[in-house]
């Protein structure tokens, strides 16, 4: 029986010892490194995260980043628990997604976004375009209103009052020059160039298309315009998960001078930081 015992005592101290080896593998300091598993699309959002990611770990935390390539998977992931956070989404997409799904998301903190911009096709300024010439734009709701928006702010229309984002077509109340405001599918803007007189194109479609917003767009998105402050990009948690320290400090970092001078020197203007000076256009 005592040869029992010492045996399962020798056992008992050995995964002890064990046990401490394991903790102390954990950091450098003897404190366990907090993971943090993120879900994001694959540029801007990921390529931010990866800039993010050396200065997380000087806190700590050791950042993992889950790329999605659509926007259902990570909010669900959020809600289910299998990732902490997700950065992909603005928050009117979020909490329509809530509704729709019974989910509980929340936002906790605005990012950047990404302006649509002005593109000359046949007409190379302004005062080129002719009566009657045709200016493209997305054919989806929300898209749609940003772009009439930017026309109102360049003055090529203007809309019925207080309309804001719900805008559409049928809300254009001036329209000098007579202009065909042709509806067509957001990722076929950058296309239509060599058809239109100019195009109101999104930010992430005009640099797929080699297009810089700040060297090629006539006009840009005012950064104090509703589209720019309601449709900033977003970090989302489940709620509940607001005051975890962790995430606090991703967002931190994300708001921090060095991720905005990255976001500003990697983006030429396709993605501004929040509460920065927009881009003059030309």
């Amino acid at each position: 029986m005592k040869k029992i015992i010492a045996i399962l005592l020798a056992l008992t101290l050995c995964l002890a010892f064990a046990a401490c080896g394991d903790k102390e593998d954990a950091g450098a300091d003897g404190d366990e490194t907090v993971k943090l598993k993120v879900g994001a699309s694959p540029a801007p959002h990921a390529e931010i995260l990866e800039a993010a990611k050396p200065i997380l770990a000087e806190q700590g935390i050791e950042l993992e980043i889950v790329t999605f390539t659509d926007y259902i998977q990570p909010n669900t992931a959020v809600e289910d628990g299998s990732i902490d956070a997700n950065y992909f989404q603005h928050e009117p997409y979020m909490e329509l997604f809530n509704e729709e799904n019974g989910s509980h998301l929340v936002s906790v903190g605005a990012i950047h976004y990404e302006p649509f911009g002005l593109y000359p096709g046949t007409a190379k300024t302004i005062d080129e375009i002719a009566d009657g010439d045709k200016i493209a734009v997305p054919n989806d709701g929300t898209n749609e209103a940003r772009a009439l928006l930017l026309l109102e702010q360049v003055g090529l229309i203007k809309l019925k009052e207080g309309v804001g984002l719900e805008a559409t077509k049928l809300d254009i109340v001036e329209n000098p020059k007579n202009l065909d405001i042709f509806e067509m599918e957001a990722a076929q803007l950058p296309r239509s160039l060599d058809s239109v007189a100019m195009a109101v194109i999104n930010g992430n479609y005009a640099i797929d298309a080699g297009l810089s917003v700040s060297n090629d767009a006539i006009a840009v998105e005012d950064a104090s315009s509703d589209a720019a402050t309601t449709y900033a990009n977003i970090v989302a948690v489940k709620e509940g998960n607001e005051d975890n320290e962790a995430i606090k400090a991703l967002v931190e970092v994300l708001k921090s001078d060095e991720i905005r001078e990255y976001i500003n020197k990697t983006y030429d203007g396709a993605v501004v930081p929040i509460a920065t000076t927009q881009i003059q256009p030309r």
